[in-house]
């Protein structure tokens, strides 16, 4: 089971990834291993000298019975101290942002992708965008040849 973020994946330039835990209750773990989260708009942020993921949106789990459940809430993101020291000082020196790339199970935890990156221009996207069709119909005039 992975969820990608693919929205950050166009919007960013991912130049470092780090995997990191990351510290649910018992009702979103479950919500998370039935496929069920948003990190469209998500971001990881450094607060007091913890990692924090903020904007994550896992909905409720449908067998739940809890009437105080937010799902909007910010989410504790583990990792060994000299890897925050790194990430921090990494995000200080440049125009640099720490977004969530995916989340995925490793055994019986689930693991945080996070990834250092810069945000690309707005005719990089087009650039992108412009290979991937190109790419697209050759292969599809490929095939046609094929048959």
């Amino acid at each position: 089971m992975k969820i990608v973020n693919k929205k950050a994946l166009f919007n960013y330039e991912v130049l470092e990834k780090l995997e990191a835990g990351i510290s649910l209750t018992g009702a979103e773990v479950k919500s998370v291993r039935d496929g069920r989260c948003n990190l469209g708009d998500s971001y990881v942020k450094v607060v007091g000298g913890e990692l924090w993921l903020v904007n994550a949106d896992i909905p409720k789990y449908k067998y739940d019975g809890s009437p105080d459940y937010d799902s909007a809430r910010s989410k504790k993101l583990l990792v060994k101290k000299r890897e925050l020291v790194y990430l921090e000082s990494k995000v200080k020196q440049g125009n640099l942002a720490l977004i969530p790339l995916s989340i995925y199970s490793k055994g019986p935890n689930l693991k945080v992708e996070i990834g250092l990156a810069r945000g690309k221009k707005k005719y990089e996207k087009k650039l992108q965008e412009k290979k991937r069709d190109l790419e697209r119909e050759l292969h599809l005039e490929k095939r046609e040849f094929m048959i």
